[in-house]
């Protein structure tokens, strides 16, 4: 629904609430995610972190949860881990000196290491309960295991950065359309795109950074360093784009004439028989063109009138049809048919055909420069700015 609001300097601007819906709603769950993540499993995992790097080692004969508990063992058995991850990781099984028979996920494959073999002996650690690293004195190396003490802070930290960045741009999407979508009718405006751009690429900075950095602080120190090139490499993208905007919409394509019948996708809109509910195929031929809903364009044609006058192609606009989504690779071609406003919506691969079909229709004509009819939507016949001439030779609109 397309309804007028007053900003704060009593301007009308145009709101679409459902595309503020899309936005607002993602929004609001995707921040509440990336609180919920970085309030909770980041800030517990440091602090597991930080709790085994302070803990001592247990005195003889105690073994308390919060100390660190070492037991010599002897290999049995060593074997990768079996699934479909592919990484280097592996199954320790081992016998400690009081015969008790465990096992352990290394990060690393065990298989690789000579003091891994039956008969060897190791050192297994214990800290709250479970086994943290492996010693191998022959070697004198260490292999920590899957309960490595706040391994999951790096991969919270990483969910919590794109999660909140991905949360950061809908709610600038749902700010810009809720306050500032008069300033463009496009359906995907370049005033939400850089920003989401940016968002975006900023998450991808928070995503790496906690796997350079040993703790939050340095990691959003780093988020912070990264944040001014990014800003600047958008301020230049909107500048380029607003500069491109300023010669208005029209798009200039060059028709091609169809050989034969061809089906491309594309949808019809206006007041007029050929735009039908569910028709989402064109079939474009010399000097033919209709709409059907059948995708092999043999049945169920509704042809396009030789009275039809193409006006220009531009991009979508979201006042143009409400609850459709544009992926960004479609073009309107606007017409007239009767001094009624036609809407035809196909990908931008597929425009010239259209057009050099519908110039090559009997008698066809078009205007000597672009209408904007979303400037007037009732012409009551044909608008004086746009004559009818004969059938034109190169581009379509400026």
């Amino acid at each position: 629904m397309t309804e007028a609001v007053k900003n704060h300097a009593g301007r009308p601007a145009l709101r679409n609430r459902t595309v503020m819906r899309r936005s607002a709603v993602p929004a609001c769950l995707l921040l509440s995610a990336a609180a919920w993540l970085f309030a909770f499993p980041v800030r517990e995992a440091y602090g597991e972190r930080l709790a085994f790097e302070a803990a001592a080692v247990c005195a003889p004969g105690h073994r308390d949860g919060e100390c660190l508990h070492t037991v010599e063992a002897r290999v049995m058995n060593a074997e990768p881990v079996k699934d479909h991850v592919r990484t280097s990781r592996g199954w320790l099984y081992f016998t400690e000196a009081d015969g008790t028979a465990s096992r352990t996920r290394l990060h690393g494959s065990p298989e690789d290491r000579p003091s891994a073999r039956a008969g060897q002996r190791v050192e297994v650690t214990y800290w709250r309960g479970q086994i943290r690293y492996v010693d191998f004195p022959a070697e004198s190396a260490r292999q920590y295991t899957a309960a490595k003490a706040g391994s999951g802070y790096a991969f919270s930290f990483t969910a919590g950065s794109l999660v909140g960045a991905l949360g950061v741009a809908c709610a600038w999407s749902w700010y810009w359309w809720a306050r500032h979508s008069a300033v463009s009718l496009r359906a995907n405006p370049w005033q939400v795109g850089v920003p989401f751009v940016g968002a975006l690429c900023l998450g991808a900075v928070g995503a790496v950074a906690p796997w350079l950095a040993d703790s939050p602080g340095k990691a959003f120190r780093l988020i912070g360093l990264g944040a001014p090139p990014i800003l600047a490499g958008g301020g230049v993208a909107a500048l380029v784009l607003r500069r491109r905007s300023r010669g208005g919409d029209t798009i200039a394509v060059t028709p091609r004439a169809p050989d034969g019948e061809r089906v491309v996708g594309g949808r019809v809109w206006g007041e007029v028989p050929y735009a039908v509910d569910g028709a989402e195929w064109l079939v474009v031929g010399p000097g033919y063109v209709a709409a059907t809903i059948d995708p092999t364009g043999a049945a169920y044609r509704r042809p396009v009138p030789d009275a039809l006058i193409p006006l220009r192609v531009r991009p979508p606009y979201w006042t143009d049809r409400e609850g459709v989504e544009y992926l960004g690779k479609e073009w309107i071609l606007e017409c007239e048919d009767g001094g009624g406003r036609v809407l035809f919506l196909t990908d931008k691969g597929d425009m010239p055909w259209l057009l050099g079909a519908l110039r090559g229709r009997p008698g066809a004509g078009a205007p000597e420069g672009p209408c904007p009819l979303h400037e007037r939507p009732s012409c009551g016949g044909r608008p004086r700015s746009c004559p009818r001439r004969a059938q034109p030779s190169g581009h379509l609109g400026g």
